[in-house]
């Protein structure tokens, strides 16, 4: 049975959402921070990490200079990096 769109195509648009959402909810919590505004909770950041935004959330940290000084995000954020790419590479070895 043929679907609409191929599941593929769903993975990478919602992983450029993911990303994309990453970087831009970093930016805003900078932005936040200065002004003394309502923050993102850290929690939101590692779910959207988990739920495949990790790269957003990282390239966001530094280039806004942000969470850089918390050691949770500096090696968290690599380290569930790492594990999706690990879990990518098994999943494309081994076929559900």
């Amino acid at each position: 049975m043929r679907t609409l769109v191929p599941m593929e195509n769903l993975l990478f648009f919602w992983l450029v959402f993911a990303n994309l959402l990453g970087l831009i909810l970093m930016g805003a919590d900078k932005s936040r921070a200065k002004r003394g505004a309502w923050r993102v909770p850290e929690k939101t950041f590692f779910l959207l990490a988990l739920l495949g935004g990790c790269v957003g959330c990282w390239a966001g940290m530094y280039l806004f200079r942000h969470k850089t000084r918390h050691w949770y995000f500096v090696i968290g954020m690599p380290a569930i990096l790492v594990l999706q790419i690990l879990l990518a590479f098994w999943l494309y070895a081994n076929p559900l």
